[in-house]
């Protein structure tokens, strides 16, 4: 049945990201499928763990800043002795920072690209170091954006990160296929997150973004679980190293 294909039953997933929002919304998707989740974020995973053992799945959070890599070792020593394996990585957690580009900080620049770029990519190999270890392949789905394939204005290192998620996502796919590691990215339009929050809260703004997308809402991370399930599972064997836009038909416009 092709339905057992996108069953997750047995999985480990590490999410990032995942006290609120998309990260969040993942995390419950995947655990609806059947894996247990390894939760990373600052502070607070009280309600992602509820969510999380309400579908019947064991949740390890585990709080850590992801600015500094020196902390990925410690996250997969701690997954695996949860749970003795790892099969799915999601980087979702993300910052932004907005300001005119002649007058964009080092430190705005910086904190940005550590957090969106420089984690993903460390996390992505410590991960795919363990899934090489199994010998059992492994999925690693990024979260890239709109502002992969597009500018935007006054995000300078956010647009740079996330169109280097695309990238490096590419690369990665290109490299780690002879292993069974199949590595694709999301790019979620505008939802309705913290990180939009200012956007949402200028009525004309907003107003601005909503005439844009046909589907004529702002995005919930709900929109999310379908696709990253299916990144996450065996339906997607023989995808890798694509970016896929959920973004209620932005880009089409």
């Amino acid at each position: 049945m092709i339905l057992d294909a996108f069953k997750l039953t047995g999985k480990v997933a590490i999410v990032t990201g995942c006290r609120t929002g998309l990260g969040q919304g993942i995390a419950l998707g995947l655990a609806e499928a059947g894996a247990d989740i390894v939760g990373i974020d600052l502070n607070n995973l009280g309600d992602t763990k509820t969510g999380v053992e309400a579908a019947g799945r064991k949740f390890l959070g585990i709080e850590a800043d992801l600015s500094n890599i020196r902390v990925i070792d410690d996250i997969i020593d701690q997954a695996m002795q949860a749970f003795g394996r790892i099969d799915i990585l999601v980087n979702t957690a993300g910052i932004i920072r907005r300001a005119d580009a002649l007058e964009f900080s080092e430190k705005d620049w910086d904190d940005v690209m550590n957090i969106n770029l420089k984690a993903v990519f460390f996390l992505a190999q410590a991960a795919a170091k363990q899934f090489v270890k199994q010998d059992t392949g492994g999925k690693i789905i990024n979260i890239a954006s709109l502002l992969s394939f597009q500018g935007g204005i006054r995000v300078p290192s956010y647009t740079a990160s996330k169109s280097g998620v695309m990238g490096i996502t590419r690369l990665l796919a290109n490299e780690w296929a002879k292993h069974r590691i199949n590595v694709n990215a999301i790019a979620p339009g505008y939802m309705a997150t913290d990180n939009t929050a200012p956007l949402r809260q200028d009525a004309k703004r907003s107003e601005e973004i909503l005439q844009r997308i046909p589907a004529g809402r702002w995005g919930l991370p709900a929109d999310l679980q379908g696709i990253a399930v299916f990144l996450a599972s065996e339906a997607s064997a023989y995808v890798n190293g694509y970016t896929i836009a959920v973004d209620g038909g932005w880009l089409a416009r």
